[in-house]
C-alpha cells in the first residue's frame, strides 16, 4: 500500500475547493476543470502564495481519478441513506428502541467494514499508528453502542412495565365500576400483568 498522498490530496484548500466545485458544474469538463486549476496553480506560484508541498500542476489522470473516487463516495452515501429512509419508513411509528437498535446496527456495519478495509490494505510501520488508532475508535465506539443498545433495551422495557401497570389499574377501577368483587377485579388486573 502508498501512503504517498496524491496530487489534489495536496492542493492549497482553495484551490480544492474550486477543483470540487467545477467538477459539480455540469458545465464543466474535466479537461477544463484541469486547465484552470493549473492556470490558478500557475498565477500562485508566480505570487509566491504556492507552498512547495503543493503541485505546480495537475494531470487529466489525477483529476479523473480524483473525480471517480468523490462520486464513488457520493454513490455510497446516497446508498446509505436510501437504506436508512427505507427503514425509518417501514419502522414508522415503531418504538424508539427499535429505531435505535437499527442505528446501533448500522453503525456496527460500518465499523467492521472499517476494521476488514484496515486488513485488506495491510500493516506497515507507517500505518501501524493510524490503524491502532482506528482499532482504539472502533473498540471505543462499539463500548458505546452496546451501552446505548443496553439502555434501549431497559428503557423499553421500563415503558413496557409502565404501560402494563396503567392498563392493569384501568382494567381493576373498570372491573370495580361495574360490580364485580375485590377478588374478580384482582383476578383480571393479574391477567393483564401475566401473573394469573
Amino acid at each position: 500500500m502508498s501512503n504517498q498522498q496524491s496530487s489534489i490530496d495536496l492542493l492549497p484548500d482553495l484551490v480544492r475547493e474550486k477543483l470540487n466545485a467545477m467538477l459539480d458544474d455540469r458545465k464543466i469538463t474535466q479537461k477544463d476543470a484541469v486547465e484552470r486549476i493549473n492556470v490558478i496553480l500557475a498565477e500562485m506560484k508566480a505570487t509566491g502564495e504556492l507552498d512547495d508541498a503543493s503541485p505546480e500542476k495537475l494531470s487529466k489522470s489525477s483529476v479523473n481519478r480524483y473525480d471517480m473516487q468523490m462520486r464513488e463516495v457520493g454513490a455510497k452515501l446516497r446508498q446509505s441513506r436510501e437504506v436508512a429512509d427505507r427503514w425509518i419508513r417501514n419502522l414508522g411509528a415503531a418504538p424508539q428502541g427499535q429505531i435505535g437498535n437499527l442505528i446501533n446496527e448500522m453503525l456496527r456495519t460500518v465499523a467492521f467494514d472499517l476494521t476488514l478495509h484496515a486488513g485488506e490494505e495491510g500493516i506497515t510501520a507507517e500505518n501501524a499508528p493510524a490503524i491502532a488508532g482506528i482499532g482504539k475508535d472502533l473498540s471505543l465506539m462499539m463500548m458505546r453502542l452496546e451501552k446505548a443498545a443496553n439502555l434501549n433495551v431497559e428503557r423499553e422495557k421500563e415503558i413496557r412495565k409502565q404501560a402494563l401497570a396503567d392498563a392493569a389499574d384501568t382494567v381493576e377501577e373498570a372491573a370495580r365500576q361495574m360490580g364485580q368483587s375485590e377478588e374478580d377485579a384482582m383476578f383480571w388486573r393479574k391477567k393483564v400483568l401475566g401473573a394469573g
